[in-house]
């Protein structure tokens, strides 16, 4: 074969006929360097310049109708090289070929050649030739084990060879597929192949004598496994989805769908073709979409693509190996679904012409009409979304459209009230769009223009004041009945004759009244623009106007503003500020107060102030001195060197600069006092400054002394009788004083020596009329007699050790006069706690103690135990 630099490059052609001399033959190459055609070429896949040996690979034929596998070796070199050995030629108009199960070949052990010495000096080694690959076919049905070739050594008729062979597949992991008979050398494959799983097998076979030296070099055994047409191929998805828009090119893209092969992708076994099956719906051809072949992309192939129409497309797909052979290839399909996107390929088109409508003058915001579109683009997508505009009729901006997002109607409404009186009716002509634009082509339709009528409804309107806020100016201080202006309303329905009547909204201060018929304003106080009343100089009242209604409408009202402007009189006389100060005795630099002059009156009725000391008295100008600092300002100070301490009134006169001026004499407060070096009042002088003498101060001081000793007496005597008390004697021995451990509890009967009675007293009755009916003076000694119980004293919570014993007496003697009072030995009634009571009867509980124990120790408890100490140490009772 030539050096060939490109590829794909025919080298030969294979025939091959059957015993049914059928043409219909599958050729499978061992090397993926090279390929068969079905036609029997042989060309390459790839490169092969860089050649240096001769190249050997198998073909396998296989008839459609016969099972059997057929094989020959191709044997190919680069034409023009000397080969070491001569290429056997191929036969290109026959092919040796042999069954599977037929006579198996033999491997032989290459002859070993020795280096020796020749008359022409070394000889040259002669290399041996490369041993074929062993072709296995995969998905064998065997029988098993089923035997490849024959290992054979030369070396075999001078001694006994045994034979082995190792590597993966024999007596590695996956072991046990290959195996070898030690004796005669068939190698045996065990089991079928997968090329899937594993595509070839790389063994070494060894050849030793019986004492298991080495007879022969291992040679290399390398077998393919030859791929089956045993796996279909497989889509990616069972269901592809894509899309393309309407109104597409044909060639336009619409999607692609891959399927793969797990055979050998090289050969035709892998090679997957693409084919479509059918479309659904037919619409408007059958075929309206075509697939390439190798690479799975489906495009359009005729136009008419409408999605108003035909909406989507289902395409079934088939892939099939073999190259997409039918009669050998295996297949598989997956379904694609074709969305057809929508494109602005519709106009929206109004229903009607001409819309009609009405609407009340003066309102807002009222639906006039709908105005109902049809567009048989997506709804709810850019392409069906419809715009409204009004295009005339409208002016004065009245009426806008807004779109319905949900039901695509414009609504048509008042944004701007409209009048009767102005205008009784509007013509308008309205448009309507999409938000995107019309696809290219597409022109509008002459439906999506329309006029629309609107009839405007009369209204009673309430009386409108021309100018409001009206502005007047008056000067402050006018007489009461003086009048100011009039204002007055008109009715905006001209062409119905009403009467229009006033009357006042709000008037804060009270100074105005209104004319009920014409409006006419008139004071009824004096205005003051000093008033809380007045902002800035204006005065703000309203008032309503209204009318007398027409037929069927109520009164309708208007109200107005007038704002009066009050000028400013100079009717308030300034005031100064501050009236108290303090001034130290001794004129000092910094011993002055500075007064301040206000004026509620305005420019140019304030200041500057004119500030002076009156003439009389004649002291006050003798001891003190005014000096004015600006024009609000001035500085009072002590004239003399010292002045006593107490508190001066002073005199001022203040004049502000209106015409005529007014003046204002204001009395400031001065105190005068000791100060310190830093000429502050100093605490006494303060106290002698605000007019306490030294006799009221020596009055103060006994004060305080009386009370404090009132206090001192008061907690003497509490000390005192507190010892009287604690030197008081006591009831009992103060060994035996238990005082801090007295606890009162309630009185529960006698002790444990009265337990013979009946425990079922100790539960409530379920009546008490046979108590209540008995006869009087019939009592049991152990029933509480019905009568007004006796008032014991009550024990103090803390009361003082000292009257424990009088609060004892006083108890005994109460409960010796309490004809309540049970009987020491008698029954006491408690609480009821219900009746069946569950537990056991407690008359059982005896005393455990028993006469031979002695109890004279009670006896040196104190008198507590006295009794104790009498019942069971045998005392005297008392």
């Amino acid at each position: 074969m030539p050096a060939i630099k490109t590829h794909p490059w025919t080298i030969l052609t294979v025939r091959f006929e059957d015993c049914q001399r059928s043409r219909e033959v599958g050729f499978v190459s061992s090397d993926p360097s090279f390929s068969v055609k079905p036609d029997g070429t042989v060309y390459t896949q790839q490169e092969v310049a860089n050649l240096s040996e001769p190249v050997q690979f198998m073909v396998t034929a296989r008839g459609v109708r016969d099972p059997r596998i057929w094989e020959t070796t191709v044997k190919l070199a680069l034409a023009g090289h000397p080969h070491p050995l001569p290429l056997t030629k191929v036969g290109i108009e026959e092919m040796l070929s042999r069954v599977w199960d037929s006579q198996p070949r033999v491997i032989k052990f290459p002859r070993r050649h020795q280096r020796g010495s020749s008359a022409n000096g070394l000889r040259r080694q002669k290399r041996d030739w490369v041993i074929p690959p062993i072709n296995v076919p995969e998905n064998s049905r065997g029988p098993f084990p089923h035997m490849l070739v024959r290992i054979r050594s030369d070396q075999d008729k001078d001694v006994g060879i045994r034979y082995s062979i190792t590597g993966a597949g024999a007596d590695q992991p996956p072991s046990g597929i290959y195996n070898i008979d030690p004796i005669s050398g068939n190698m045996f494959v065990t089991q079928p192949l997968d090329r899937e799983e594993r595509a070839s097998f790389h063994l070494r076979a060894h050849a030793v004598d019986m004492n298991g030296n080495q007879v022969e070099n291992p040679i290399d055994l390398y077998i393919y496994v030859i791929d089956m047409n045993d796996n279909r191929p497989e889509f990616h998805n069972q269901v592809y989805n894509g899309s393309v828009a309407e109104g597409s090119k044909p060639g336009s893209s619409v999607m692609q769908v891959t399927a793969t092969d797990s055979d050998d992708s090289t050969t035709a076994n892998g090679m997957v073709r693409y084919r479509i099956l059918s479309q659904t719906p037919h619409t408007p051809i059958p075929n309206m979409f075509t697939i390439n072949s190798e690479t799975g992309d489906i495009v359009t192939v005729a136009a008419g693509l409408d999605r108003e129409k035909v909406s989507q497309y289902t395409i079934i797909v088939q892939a099939t190996d073999m190259e997409g052979n039918l009669n050998f290839g295996l297949s598989n399909t997956a379904t694609a679904l074709i969305s057809i996107t929508d494109i602005n390929d519709n106009p929206p088109e109004l229903t009607v012409r001409t819309f009609s409508g009405e609407v009340p003058e003066n309102k807002v915001n009222v639906v006039v009409t709908n105005l109902t579109v049809v567009d048989r683009d997506q709804p709810h997508s850019p392409n069906w979304n419809a715009v409204y505009r009004i295009v005339s009729g409208d002016p004065s901006g009245h009426f806008a459209i807004r779109t319905n997002p949900i039901t695509n109607e414009g609504m048509l409404t008042v944004v701007k009230p409209v009048d009767f009186e102005m205008n009784r009716a509007f013509m308008l002509t309205v448009v309507v769009s999409n938000q995107a634009h019309l696809a290219s082509g597409i022109q509008s339709s002459v439906q999506s223009t329309a006029g629309v009528t609107i009839s405007v409804q009369d209204v009673n309107e309430p009386p409108v004041f021309p100018v409001n806020p009206k502005m007047i100016r008056f000067e402050e201080g006018v007489p009461a009945g003086t009048t100011l202006t009039v204002f007055a309303a008109q009715d905006p329905d001209h062409f119905i004759h009403q009467i229009v009547r006033y009357s006042k909204l709000s008037d804060p201060a009270n100074w105005l009244k209104i004319n009920r018929t014409n409006g006419q304003i008139t004071t009824m106080a004096l205005l003051d623009r000093e008033s809380m009343y007045v902002r800035n100089n204006v005065y703000e009242a309203t008032f309503l106007a209204f009318d007398n209604g027409k037929s069927g409408s109520p009164q309708a009202s208007g109200t107005g503003t007038l704002q009066i402007y009050l000028i400013d009189v100079n009717d308030n006389a300034p005031v100064l500020q501050p009236r108290e100060a303090q001034v130290c005795e001794r004129a000092r630099p910094n011993s002055r107060i500075n007064i301040t002059a206000s004026d509620a009156d305005t420019d140019p009725n304030v200041g500057p102030f004119v500030f002076e000391l009156p003439s009389f008295p004649a002291s006050v100008r003798r001891n003190w001195t005014i000096s004015r600092l600006s024009g609000d300002y001035a500085q009072l100070r002590l004239r003399i060197p010292y002045l006593e301490p107490s508190v001066y009134e002073i005199p001022v006169i203040v004049s502000d600069s209106g015409n005529p001026p007014l003046s204002n004499r204001s009395l400031i407060r001065v105190k005068v006092c000791p100060c310190d070096d830093n000429g502050d009042c100093s605490a006494t002088g303060a106290v002698a400054a605000a007019g306490l003498g030294t006799g009221a101060i020596i009055a103060i001081l006994i004060c305080i002394i009386i009370l404090l000793s009132m206090v001192l007496l008061f907690v003497v005597w509490m000390k005192r009788r507190e010892k009287e008390r604690q030197a008081k004697p006591l009831l009992i021995d103060p060994e035996d004083d238990v005082r801090d451990n007295i606890l009162k509890y309630d009185e529960e009967g006698g002790g444990e020596e009265d337990q013979d009675y009946d425990l079922s007293q100790l539960q409530q009755p379920e009546s008490l009329d046979h108590i209540i009916n008995k006869p009087t003076g019939v009592r049991r000694v152990d029933e509480r007699p019905v009568i007004a119980e006796s008032q014991y004293p009550v024990r103090p919570s803390l009361p003082h050790p000292g009257d424990i014993g009088d609060f004892i007496h006083d108890g005994l003697r109460a409960a010796d006069n309490d004809p309540t009072a049970p009987p020491y030995d008698s029954l006491l009634v408690f609480d009821y706690e219900g009746s069946g009571s569950t537990a056991g009867s407690v008359s059982s509980l005896n005393s455990t103690s028993s006469g031979d124990q002695d109890y004279d120790y009670l006896n040196d408890w104190g008198p507590r135990f006295k009794k104790l100490a009498d019942l069971y140490g045998g005392g005297d009772d008392d």
